[in-house]
């Protein structure tokens, strides 16, 4: 009940409607506040002037209008006029819901200064539509006693506990309510005053909240006529859709329009609402349900959201530890170098001092000799002290005096990919993609080539790098792989006709493969429908009737095949002669892709034929020359080609009726009809054609 509550309250004050109306545009306002928003305009400004003269003033109007806003007392709402130049502008207020409203008018002004003659306009406040009144002002518009008995219900229904209305001091909590008396008692006051005896015996006495409820259905007061406040409604103007009563039938604007009785009318409507009704409470029901799966999923977002940043946080520092674990192998190989650096630098300083302490010494020692005044003692030991000298001068200069280590650390810490590494951490979808879905209807098989088309889930958030279509091989068998890419939508052609094929998709990205889509079963057609193949026909063949009609600008036969392979079943077409001059040797059969396209169908391997003029044909293939058969053809002869892959098998006819033997057997690959022709010949192809009574017959004889 609360969420009705919106409803009953007036969009102007914003509180439970008190006397509401009903305005033309189906909505509902208090008869107080619509005085108070009445705007009066002049004659000529009215909505049925605008309309009547056609002027394109929007509704919005009334934002301009309201500032000529003026007050009515009266319950007509018509006021007096207030001054244009002079009287000063009026402030407004706004009520709770937004709704501007003016206090009352400035009085009148002297007849001299009245302005031209106005007509009252209202402006709902909800749909902001103009509404003109007529000469009975605001009781014009029907009262709606319904909303006002849904009113006092409701407010009843939010009542504290239901009280005796007996007690005279205190009234106790209700015990029972009299259906008769229409009188809640409490259990003193029931035995004093209602006793179970006499008259009152009859009378039936319900519990409290079963009171309120019979309350509430009490009988409906019968409303009466807005235009004849003494007649009660008995009809219903089908035409204005509203209750109307006999007087306005006989003498009021209603006496031409159809109408119907008011009870037949009421239960129709009711039951139209009660229809209306469920098809609302089908989609509120539906709504409560997603509303409790929006709620679910918050909740499942929070428990998600914590596992996922306490995953995160593990993440993080499991990189951090990472990083301090290298940063210890670095400082490790740094503290070696340094050990090292050291080494060499005191052996060297080690070495040094005690080399410098022997050239000190021998220094000394020389200059200890050169004192002495003994000339053949001197001479004795001065070349080898010389040669010492020299060689310890030569010591010295071997790169002694050259640091053995530098300083500087020859080591550069590479850390630009790692921080390259670290602005480009990132989420990645960690889930495998959902299941595809298979838009069946756009997929679709034409002659022996089926298309398909998917998408994936509407709410499917997984990343996707690509999908992968699978078919079977039309015979139930297994599934093979006929597309991987990330197109949504793919032609398989080749298929065999009158097959049944199943397909199913799957999408995957750097995680995984998702699971398979449901199986969607294609059926190919049972007969086929080709035409010729331009695109691999020899440059002097010619085209006409889509591709269906065939000559060639040459003298010499060149060869055209059909658009369609066959592998597999029973296949019949035939050729008719449109035009045949000059006795030429036609020929028609079937062949491979890579078939001579410049020479006779037949003359090589690729291709299994029958040339024929106009008196007889031969059988050829591999320029091997078999089978001439009496029969020739003319124009408008009709040539038919045979193809049983089933039997393996190549038969030819003219004019429905067999050409020699079985040409060709063993047959086995993909074959393509095929005809190579010259400038005189002329032939048109015909498909989706039944096989012929002569084969069908043998069949059944065999």
């Amino acid at each position: 009940m609360e969420e009705m509550e919106e409803e009953l309250k007036c969009p102007v004050c914003g509180s439970f409607y008190r006397e509401p109306i009903i305005l033309p545009c189906s909505h509902n306002l208090c008869q107080a506040c619509a005085r108070n928003i009445l705007v009066q305009t002049p004659e000529s400004e009215s909505p049925q002037s605008r309309r009547a003269s056609g002027s394109a003033v929007s509704d919005y109007d009334y934002l301009d209008l309201d500032k000529m806003s003026l007050y009515s007392e009266a319950d007509s709402g018509y006021g007096s006029y207030g001054g244009f130049a002079s009287a000063p502008t009026t402030p407004c207020q706004k009520s709770p819901n937004g709704v501007r409203v003016f206090p009352p008018a400035a009085p009148p002004p002297p007849a001299a200064l009245a302005p031209p003659p106005r007509s009252a306009c209202l402006t709902c406040p909800q749909c902001h539509r103009s509404l003109g009144l007529d000469e009975r002002g605001l009781r014009g518009f029907p009262r709606n006693r319904l909303l006002e008995a849904v009113i006092d219900r409701y407010q009843q229904g939010k009542a504290a506990a239901l009280r005796c209305q007996l007690c005279e001091k205190a009234p106790k909590e209700a015990a029972v309510m009299c259906e008769q008396c229409d009188v809640f008692y409490c259990d003193p006051c029931r035995l004093r005053c209602h006793p179970p005896r006499g008259p009152l015996a009859k009378h039936r006495l319900v519990p409290p909240a079963q009171g309120r409820v019979s309350r509430r259905l009490s009988p409906r007061k019968i409303s009466t006529c807005t235009d004849h406040e003494l007649e009660n409604h008995s009809m219903y103007c089908v035409q204005c859709k509203s209750p109307v009563c006999y007087q306005c039938l006989e003498e009021g604007k209603h006496s031409s329009h159809e109408v119907k009785a008011l009870g037949a009318m009421w239960k129709l409507h009711k039951s139209q609402l009660s229809q209306a009704l469920n098809g609302l409470s089908d989609r509120a029901k539906e709504a409560k349900e997603f509303l409790v799966q929006l709620r679910n999923m918050v909740q499942q977002i929070q428990e998600n959201s914590v596992e996922f940043e306490a995953c995160l946080v593990a993440q993080c520092d499991a990189l951090i530890d990472a990083l301090n674990r290298r940063k210890a192998q670095l400082l490790s190989r740094v503290n070696k170098e340094h050990e090292h650096k050291l080494k060499v630098v005191r052996d060297q300083i080690s070495h040094c001092t005690v080399k410098l302490r022997q050239t000190t010494g021998l220094m000394e020692y020389c200059l200890e000799v050169i004192k002495e005044n003994d000339p053949s003692g001197f001479l004795q030991i001065s070349d080898a002290l010389i040669r010492r000298v020299h060689l310890t001068e030569d010591q010295w200069g071997k790169g002694t005096l050259t640091p053995r280590m530098t300083t500087d650390f020859d080591l550069n810490l590479d850390n630009a990919p790692l921080l390259q590494s670290i602005h480009q951490l990132d989420f990645v979808q960690m889930k495998v993609p959902a299941p595809p879905i298979l838009q069946l209807e756009e997929c679709c098989t034409h002659n022996n080539s089926a298309t398909l088309s998917w998408k994936q889930p509407p709410l499917s958030t997984v990343q996707v790098e690509g999908y992968i279509l699978e078919l079977d091989d039309g015979n139930g068998g297994q599934f093979r792989e006929v597309y991987v890419g990330k197109e949504t939508m793919c032609t398989v052609d080749g298929l065999h006709f009158n097959s049944t094929y199943s397909a199913r998709v799957k999408a995957f990205n750097k995680t995984g493969v998702s699971p398979y889509s449901k199986t969607l079963v294609l059926q190919t057609s049972e007969v086929a429908w080709f035409s010729f193949d331009p695109a691999s026909a020899h440059a002097d063949i010619i085209f006409s009737n889509d591709n269906l009609t065939v000559t060639c600008n040459s003298y010499d036969d060149r060869v055209v095949l059909g658009k369609t392979g066959f592998s597999k079943g029973l296949h019949y077409w035939e050729l008719s002669i449109d035009r045949y001059d000059n006795h030429p040797d036609p020929a028609f059969g079937v062949a491979r892709v890579d078939v001579l396209k410049d020479a006779m169908l037949g003359k090589d391997d690729k291709a299994w034929a029958m040339y024929v003029d106009n008196n007889r044909s031969w059988f050829m293939h591999n320029n091997s020359h078999t089978n001439r058969t009496e029969g020739g053809i003319t124009k408008g002869a009709t040539v038919g080609v045979l193809l049983d892959l089933t039997r393996r098998t190549l038969t030819f006819s003219i004019n429905e009726d067999q050409q020699g033997p079985v040409a060709f057997e063993n047959l086995e690959g993909l074959f393509f009809p095929a005809v190579s022709l010259n400038r005189n010949v002329q032939v048109t192809l015909h498909t989706g054609l039944p096989v012929p009574e002569f084969y069908t017959s043998r069949s059944a004889m065999q």
